[in-house]
């Protein structure tokens, strides 16, 4: 537990050392001062016009091509709740560092609040999108995230893809690590019965893209704080809750009780709830079917130790965290993701790309040797997000998303160029000094 306990107290010393974790540096050479004639006044008047004529050599001219907001209102940062957009700003700026280095994407911390309702979120996005090319929501609490994604990603007015990194970032490496984890015990997507505990932005997202991968969800009990979702619970009768449409299409045979009661011979368990331990009880574990499968994945600390998990019988246990075996990370997710859609520039982030994305996770951990203790990547590697990126890139090409058309090949080429250049500016940076060693 000690050990655990570690990155923090190294955090609060190293956050006031560095002062923040991202810089804007140029990209542009300057030779002399006369070359700011060129990259501000008067030479720059020449692109402005050019683009003028013709909006998108904006993608041309700018770095637009690269860009990605993201943006938070802190209201549900971590496992720390409604902290507030300043609170969130480390997260933000940590989650920026992610996109550079893993994907080579600059991406820009936009902490917004307080106290913005989706209508406002909603419109800030439609006002900042002349200057990004893509927009990560993070750490939205529910069921607001769910309104703010779903318009945008509606909206005829919205020209370039926005993500929810909670919904649809988690739900893209849990597809990634469910699919692995059923090979390695010999079941099959229909076949399955899963249990959602936890009925948040996560899990929400999760059903509907294990659904959309071929999962039978009809089949699926959903729990939340209350108990088993089923049709006549008194506060899931008005269409207005956003949980409504799932309790409508799960539990066929609407059984009632805690998630015991729903774990009894279940083959999946995916659990993003609070934190534990004792969330999950080992004896609930010990009621599912042979070889389960457990994703108990609240931080900081799961619904349930794994090895305690594993001592009940459960074959396989994914978490939140790097201290443990198959930890279940967005981060492996969305530079990659975002690297293949920007590169091709895709208009949208459609749920078929983030199933591309999960099934070539899931295949990069599997041409490495799967396991019952490694079912996803870890972020260690660069080879996982460029394989990434050109699944995503090529998938938004033959859904007619993407406004430029590169082969598989090309893709490589310029995924591989992007996320190396990124890495290899950090080495530089540090080995110079210019990024100080912290001691």
């Amino acid at each position: 537990m000690e050990r655990s306990k570690q990155p923090a107290k190294d955090s609060l010393k190293m956050h006031p050392f560095y002062r923040g974790k991202v810089q804007v540096l140029p990209r542009c050479t300057i030779r002399n001062f006369d070359d700011f004639g060129i990259w501000y006044s008067p030479g720059v008047a020449a692109p402005c016009l050019d683009i003028k004529e013709n909006p998108l050599k904006v993608y041309e001219h700018t770095s637009k091509w690269n860009y990605v907001a993201v943006v938070s209102d802190g209201t549900r940062v971590l496992g720390l709740g409604n902290i507030g957009p300043e609170a969130g700003l480390p997260v933000m700026e940590g989650k920026a560092l992610l996109y550079k280095y893993l994907g080579g994407v600059d991406a820009f911390p936009m902490c917004i609040g307080p106290n913005m309702d989706a209508d406002q979120i909603i419109q800030l996005v439609k006002w900042i999108q002349p200057t990004f090319g893509g927009i990560n929501l993070e750490d939205i609490q529910k069921p607001k995230c769910f309104k703010v994604l779903d318009t945008l990603r509606k909206d005829p007015d919205v020209k370039i893809p926005v993500w929810h990194d909670d919904q649809q970032g988690t739900a893209c490496v849990t597809l990634a690590g469910a699919l692995n984890a059923i090979k390695i015990v010999g079941k099959k997507k229909k076949d399955v019965n899963i249990v959602f505990n936890g009925v948040g932005a996560s899990n929400f997202a999760i059903q509907r893209l294990l659904g959309l991968a071929g999962f039978d969800i009809k089949k699926a009990i959903f729990v939340d704080s209350k108990g088993i979702l089923f049709k006549e619970r008194e506060d899931l009768l008005s269409p207005e809750n956003y949980k409504y449409e799932v309790v409508q299409q799960s539990n066929p045979e609407q059984i009632q009780g805690d998630c015991g009661t729903a774990l009894n011979g279940a083959d999946i368990l995916i659990s993003l709830s609070k934190p534990g331990p004792g969330v999950i009880k080992k004896e609930w574990i010990s009621k599912m079917a042979d070889d389960a499968i457990v994703f108990v994945c609240a931080n900081p600390i799961p619904e349930i130790f794994p090895w305690d998990a594993k001592e009940a019988g459960a074959k396989i246990v994914a978490t939140g965290r790097s201290d443990f075996p198959n930890q279940v990370n967005n981060s492996i997710g969305f530079p990659g993701i975002f690297r293949g859609t920007l590169d091709v520039r895709a208009s949208t982030i459609t749920d078929e790309m983030c199933i591309a994305a999960a099934e070539e996770l899931a295949a990069f951990a599997y041409d490495k040797g799967i396991s019952e203790d490694y079912i996803v990547p870890t972020m260690d590697d660069t080879e996982v997000f460029i394989r990434e990126a050109v699944a995503v890139g090529q998938k938004a090409i033959e859904q007619n998303v993407a406004r430029i058309h590169l082969s598989r090949d090309e893709a490589r080429i310029y995924a591989e160029d992007i996320i190396n250049l990124s890495q290899d500016q950090t080495k530089i940076l540090m080995k110079k000094n210019f990024i100080p060693r912290y001691e």
